[in-house]
């Protein structure tokens, strides 16, 4: 596998990633249960705090339950697999995912409503390096093999940073992996370096010895976003203005009871709470409203993801629908 280029075959399955719909397919179409409501399904992702304890708690079906509504909940290994799920109607409602990912859906073609964004968290992700490894700089990852997420916010990070210190996209050896594989093959030896996010990068640092080569400060912004699919979005405002209002109040509890939000998250994702506060510490779990013109990285990413060869098209991030909270009074 040549190491001066993307490897052909990466770069066919990342810009057809719209036909990667093997969890999709498997989940259920939507239904109206005839006179008992509506069937609502929510995908979400490891890193998706906020949902995970709005799920466990069951707050969504409190709210929803007494008008009919029936929730499901569908889990996935990252956020483009749950993009391409909302894309193809297999889930209606997506849990935070990084800024890059709705980029790809919307070269796909895909009907998506922003609900809310998470203001930046540029340090809760990152290029780890293990601690004796010589790689020292950014500049030395040229030639050397990385574990990267594809898609992912962290896919974002390591262009921009290798791009900041004089290289390419193609002067590395990207080995596209999930968090739990990238983390295997990162620890047995097999690359070189890992690109991962929090609680995966929060994790990492505290069970092995490694090393952060660079984060996001001052090249990626990461901001994180939940989604609709338009056409339920349209159809279910009053479902979006409830999702909504439980973030911004499950998102302020969180960062006001930072050591009762890591014990309560911790048998849910099998991590030690010492490991979830930190991981916890670097995400604003800010959830606002989005404006159009908060979407200027989102642009940026895009552009950058072109050039790269690794969107099909030109994506305009301004041609997106974005949901309005109503305003008081």
């Amino acid at each position: 596998m040549s190491k001066s280029s993307l490897p052909d075959l990466h770069r066919r399955r990342l810009l057809q990633s719209a036909a990667a719909l093997g969890a999709a397919a498997a989940l259920p179409s939507i239904t109206l249960a005839q006179g008992n409501g509506r069937a609502i399904r929510i995908g979400y992702q490891k890193s998706s705090t906020l949902l995970t304890i709005i799920k466990s708690n069951g707050t969504l079906e409190k709210l929803l339950a007494p008008g009919g509504a029936k929730i499901s909940w569908h889990e996935f290994s990252s956020g483009l697999p749950l993009l391409e799920a909302l894309n193809v109607g297999g889930v209606d409602l997506s849990a935070d995912v990084a800024d890059t990912v709705p980029v790809f859906a919307q070269a796909a073609g895909a009907k998506l409503t922003y609900l809310a964004q998470e203001s930046p968290s540029p340090s809760a992700q990152a290029i780890v390096v293990r601690a004796d490894s010589p790689i020292r700089t950014t500049a030395d990852l040229k030639r050397k093999k990385i574990a990267v997420t594809k898609a992912a916010g962290v896919h974002y990070l390591l262009i921009a940073t290798l791009e900041k210190a004089g290289l390419k996209f193609s002067d590395v050896e990207a080995a596209y992996l999930s968090p739990a594989d990238g983390r295997a093959a990162f620890e047995r030896g097999s690359v070189d370096a890992w690109v991962t996010w929090d609680p995966f990068l929060a994790g990492v640092q505290r069970q092995s010895q490694v090393r952060v080569l660079a984060d996001g400060r001052g090249v990626a912004d990461y901001q994180r976003y939940y989604l609709a699919s338009t056409p339920f979005a349209d159809a279910n405002p009053d479902v979006l203005r409830a999702v909504f209002n439980e973030l911004q109040k499950t998102g302020q509890w969180v960062k006001q009871h930072p050591k009762e939000a890591a014990a309560f998250l911790s048998p849910l994702w099998g991590l030690d709470a010492d490991t979830i506060e930190l991981a916890n510490g670097r995400r604003s779990y800010e959830v606002r409203a989005v404006k159009l013109d908060a979407l200027g990285e989102q642009q940026r990413i895009a552009d950058t993801f072109y050039a790269a060869g690794l969107l099909p098209k030109k994506v305009n991030t301004a041609e997106v629908a974005i949901w309005k909270p109503a305003q008081p009074g």
